[in-house]
This record gives C-alpha cells, sequence and structure tokens, in this order.
C-alpha cells in the first residue's frame, strides 16, 4: 500500500480524526484498520498500517545498542489504534500534544504511511524547507 498527499480534516472534542474515505476502505480490508501512532522527530505524528509498523519495528530492534534513544522515541510512544465503525481514529491526548495537534490536521499520505501535522506547523516546516532551496539529487528531477 502506498499513500499520497491528503487533506486538512478537523479534531473532534474527543481528539479523533476521521480517515480520508479514499484510504479508509483500503485500510479497512488490508489491515482491518489496525493501525499504530507514534512521535515522528520531525514534529508531526507517523500513523501506520500495522504491518507496517510491525516492518518498521523489526528494523529498530535491529539498530545497535548506540540507537537505544531513537528506539525509545519510536517504540516508547507507539499505541495501537483502530479505524471505528463511524472511520474515525482516537489519537491519545499525550501524543495530540506533543505533536500540537488541537483542531485542523494536515492528513498526509507519504508512502507506506501517513503523518498527522498541525497546518501551521506543518506549513512553517515546508517554508524552511523551501527556503533552503532543492537539493542536488532533486534538481534535475522533471515536474510534469
Amino acid at each position: 500500500m502506498k499513500f499520497r498527499g491528503g487533506p486538512v480534516l478537523t479534531l473532534d472534542g474527543k481528539g479523533r480524526i476521521t480517515v480520508p474515505s479514499r484510504w479508509r476502505d483500503l485500510l479497512m480490508t488490508n489491515v482491518q484498520g489496525q493501525m499504530v501512532v507514534a512521535k515522528n522527530p520531525d514534529g508531526c505524528l507517523s500513523l501506520f498500517p500495522l504491518p507496517t509498523w510491525e516492518t518498521f519495528e523489526a528494523t529498530l530492534l535491529a539498530l545497535p545498542a548506540e540507537q537505544e534513544g531513537w528506539r525509545r522515541i519510536f517504540m516508547g510512544s507507539a499505541t495501537d489504534v483502530e479505524i471505528d465503525s463511524a472511520s474515525r481514529v482516537l489519537i491519545p491526548p499525550e501524543l495530540r500534544a506533543w505533536a500540537g495537534l488541537e483542531k485542523d490536521v494536515k492528513f498526509m499520505g507519504i508512502g507506506p504511511n501517513f503523518e498527522l501535522w498541525d497546518t501551521a506547523r506543518y506549513e512553517a516546516r515546508a517554508a524552511v524547507t523551501m527556503a533552503q532551496g532543492r537539493p542536488e539529487t532533486l534538481r534535475n528531477l522533471v515536474l510534469r
């Protein structure tokens, strides 16, 4: 499964976000709605389909001992979540607070998983990235 792009959504009063319909059916069929949400060091949350998380987790567990801090950040914050009957996922309050998610959330597919960004934080991060200019590896990439 590969995901790309996505809308800005609104967290409800209980901290739930509705999974966009274009991905909901795929996730319900392929992973029975089972997901994992965890901190992302870029300042957002990563939302993984369970099998994608399990692959990532295996990679983390194989890291050398000096990478224990990174294992702790990712695995220590990981929380199992599930798409409910109303197509919502409950984002734990401690993770919402850490990522600054209060109301408007960019729900963005980035390949094998999703990122959940506070929209203002995402726009600020994107502006910094764009101000740095494209790296050499992307300079010759043709956009059509």
